[in-house]
Formats: C-alpha cells, structure tokens, sequence
C-alpha cells in the first residue's frame, strides 16, 4: 500500500523545486522559511482550496479527483513519469482479500532469439519488475556481468549497482546509472505498491547503500528510454555505447535494453573483440 507519508514527501519535494519567480508569483521580499513554493501559493496556482490541498499532501484525501490531480501536475510543473507516479500513489488501486500474488514473469520464446540473433553485434538484456534481469545474451553477459552464474535474487540491476564493488569500477558514469536505477525503482513503487519483493528490495539498498538512501530521499521519478553508458571493461578496455529502452506493448513490465553502435566504428570493434573473448573455449556458457 501506498502510505500517507510517500505522498507527502513526493509533493513537498516538488515544491521545494519550483520557486516562486519560476512559477509567476511574487516571492513578496525576504524572510521566506521553505524553499520553493508555498502549500497556499500552489493551491492558488493549481485553482483548489489550500486546506484541500494540505489534506492531499497529508494523504488523507483518497478520493481525489482526475481533474484536481491534473491541475495539482500543471502547477508542479511535473513531466510525464512523475505525473503518472502522482496520480498512483495518490489513487492506489484496491487489492481484494485473497487476490493472487503475482506470478514469476517468464520471458516468450520468440524474444529469447531476438537477444540469440544480436549475440555477437549488441549487448541486450530484458528487464522486468524490480529491475530483474529476466534473460540477457552472450555480449551483456560479458560486457556486465554473468547474470546466469549469479543466484536468481541477485539477478537484479539495483542490486548490482548498489551493492557490487565491480559495478563501480565497471562504470565509468556510475551516478548517473544510479540516479536512473533509483527513479526507475521509484516509478516502479507507484506501478505496483503491493509489491513485497519491491518493498523488500527498497529496504535492503537503504540499509546496505548510502547511496541509495541518499538518492531515494530525492524523490526523483523518471522513465528511462536512451542515453550512453561508459565502461571501464577489465578486457576491451574503455568503451561508449549508446543504450535503447524499449518497452514491450503486450507486457509492460518487460523492457529491452539493448546497446546499438555504427558498424566500422571502434566501439563495434571492441564489442567484437568481447564476443570473441566471451565465446571462446572455457568461455561463457550458452544464456539458456
């Protein structure tokens, strides 16, 4: 479930953000005691009562409407991710008494060969809930780390980032990675709040990670669809590669993360260097 709390620091720290002059309104001179916005100044902005919106910051409002949550987003100036994470945890769904839990996702046959086909060309994996890595080819295997050897909880890109010395000497942009992971996971909480995996994944990178505590405290949201990572690779050395998310239409919570270069280009060259390396004899096992 959704708590009180979640709600209000999300919001709080949304108005901390924006400032007055940003949002059109007269600071009205010095001596201002929060940063950002205040609780009336964004409840005029937003065309609601101040007390109704105290009442939603403080979750005791259940019931809100679309339209005050859309007008509450277009006065916080929020983009599409975080409006979608506000409009989850202020109206959660209802999970019914005795409701399944979830099953284990299952990646389809035909998306197993898609990652086959680019095995020597491009590192990619698929991403399900939690950022469980559900199934990832010969090169993301060797450009990461071997998923398929590691035991099935550790199979899990937050994990890695936060809580495998490796991954920081791998990365070359490791806070950016991980300020992505969070705001992935956050987005992740408000998709599904009744997630005890999730809750329990929170909770251990808060107690392990400083890091993680510390980037979770921002109350960031964001859906990742591309951008560049750098790798600090023991074997091919340093190499850029752009990354693509693509999320599947039949099943949104798996997404293909695949990295893509020009053919002839150096990082092409490395990545065949690394396939070379990973399939030969006593290499990496097949990912299946």
């Amino acid at each position: 479930m959704t708590t009180p709390s979640e709600i209000g620091e999300f919001l709080r720290s949304r108005r901390a953000r924006l400032s007055p002059e940003t949002a059109g309104i007269d600071p009205g001179g010095t001596g201002r005691r929060v940063p950002g916005l205040r609780r009336e100044e964004l409840a005029k902005l937003a065309g609601i009562s101040a007390d109704y919106y105290v009442r939603l910051e403080q979750g005791r409002n259940r019931t809100v409407s679309e339209e005050v949550l859309d007008a509450v987003a277009a006065a916080l100036r929020l983009d599409g991710a975080e409006r979608e994470y506000l409009f989850r945890i202020a109206r959660p769904a209802r999970r019914r008494d005795g409701a399944p839990v979830e099953p284990p996702q299952r990646v389809r046959e035909g998306l197993y060969r898609l990652l086959e086909t680019v095995d020597d060309v491009a590192p990619a994996l698929i991403l399900g809930r939690r950022t469980d890595v559900l199934a990832a080819n010969v090169l993301a295997r060797a450009l990461l780390v071997d998923w398929e050897a590691l035991p099935r909880r550790d199979r899990n890109v937050a994990r890695f980032v936060f809580l495998d010395g490796y991954a920081r000497s791998l990365l070359g942009n490791w806070d950016e990675v991980a300020w992505i992971t969070v705001t992935a996971l956050r987005l992740e909480a408000g998709r599904h709040p009744g997630d005890p995996l999730l809750t329990d994944l929170i909770g251990e990178l808060s107690v392990k990670s400083e890091d993680f505590g510390r980037l979770w405290a921002g109350h960031e949201v964001a859906n990742f669809t591309g951008g560049l990572r750098v790798y600090r690779h023991p074997v091919v050395g340093e190499i850029t590669l752009p990354c693509e998310s693509l999320t599947f239409p039949t099943d949104p919570d798996q997404t293909l993360c695949i990295h893509t270069v020009p053919p002839g280009s150096p990082a092409a060259d490395s990545l065949r260097l690394l396939a070379n390396w990973a399939t030969r004899p006593g290499g990496l096992a097949p990912a299946r």
